[in-house]
């Protein structure tokens, strides 16, 4: 054995360089972006997102680990609009010496949905990805400075696909939507989260608490829920990956002693994509599944 140690040495010293990887570092939040982020960046650079499935990033808060990959970093990308809770000054110190791409900038203010006012400033709703439309543009402002950050001189061919598939996602979104009837076009979640995608394919959203999951809903939001669906026989309610089902749970069992039993129409990606290595785990699969779950769930159910 003490013969082999001098040889393991000697191997372990011949490796070549090029095992290294000495590609740009790209570390970006959410797995919505990670997955434009890794189209768009192809094989030019290694994309790390910090929230993975299952991540609530309203209540994130970054590790020590977390820290140092943003340290480590020679880009990073974040959603912005307060999505990210606490981080923005993380951010704004890491913007002083790293390439920080905020995706929401760059966008028309007047495409975010305004939540509320503060100092007659507007607070914006930050869940842009729901709206494909948007979400598109937000990508398409994002692969052309993606890709001079690396050191191409124009955006990958892939990059460019990917946003052209958005637009045919977008289109497919409206087609399919279109065939649930108007009186079931009601979208009843965990936290309001869907707001955008309500606007863009005409949805009614309620969600039993706020924007942020971080806002506190009590005994009379779960009451007052639950009158609006048995009132109006709303067919079916959804659960959130990223978010705890024990209050539609709630909302469902007041229903049902009320005489109305609401379906549970299954469980939505809002915040978090699916599990890596899913169709449900990458933006345009994410999107498909929360759209024919609705179509499953809404679309022959009736009112009376």
């Amino acid at each position: 054995m003490l013969l082999l140690l001098p040889l393991m040495v000697w191997v372990a010293s011949c490796q070549p360089a090029g095992d290294k990887d000495d590609r740009p570092l790209i570390v970006v939040t959410t797995g919505m972006i990670a997955d434009a982020t890794r189209a768009i960046v192809g094989e030019h650079a290694r994309v790390e997102a910090l929230m993975g499935p299952g991540v609530d990033p309203h209540l994130y808060k970054a590790t020590q680990g977390d820290l140092a990959l943003l340290r480590s970093a020679d880009i990073i990308v974040y959603n912005g609009l307060h999505l990210e809770g606490k981080m923005q000054e993380v951010f704004d110190q890491l913007a002083k010496s790293t390439t920080v791409f905020n995706l929401s900038d760059g966008l028309d203010t007047s495409q975010f949905i305004v939540t509320s006012l503060r100092n007659d400033l507007p607070t914006y709703d930050p869940h842009i990805w729901f709206d494909v439309a948007l979400w598109s543009k937000a990508i398409d402002q994002l692969c052309p400075q993606l890709c001079k950050a690396i050191g191409l001189d124009s955006c990958t061919e892939s990059g460019l696909a990917y946003t052209e598939r958005l637009h045919s996602l977008n289109q497919w979104v409206s087609d399919t939507l279109a065939t649930i009837p108007d009186r079931n076009r009601v979208l009843i979640t965990s936290h309001d989260a869907f707001e955008y995608f309500g606007r863009a394919y005409q949805f009614e959203v309620i969600g039993l608490q706020g924007i942020s999951t971080a806002a506190e809903f009590g005994l009379k939001d779960i009451t007052d829920m639950v009158n609006l669906i048995s009132d109006r026989r709303i067919p079916a309610v959804f659960i959130e990956s990223s978010v705890s089902e024990k209050s539609i749970r709630s909302v469902m069992q007041g229903c049902k002693s009320k005489g109305h039993d609401v379906a549970l129409g299954g469980t939505l990606f809002s915040d978090a994509m699916g599990a890596e290595g899913t169709a449900e785990g990458t933006y345009p699969g994410m999107v498909r599944h929360n759209v024919m779950l609705l179509l499953h769930a809404l679309q022959t159910s009736s009112t009376p």
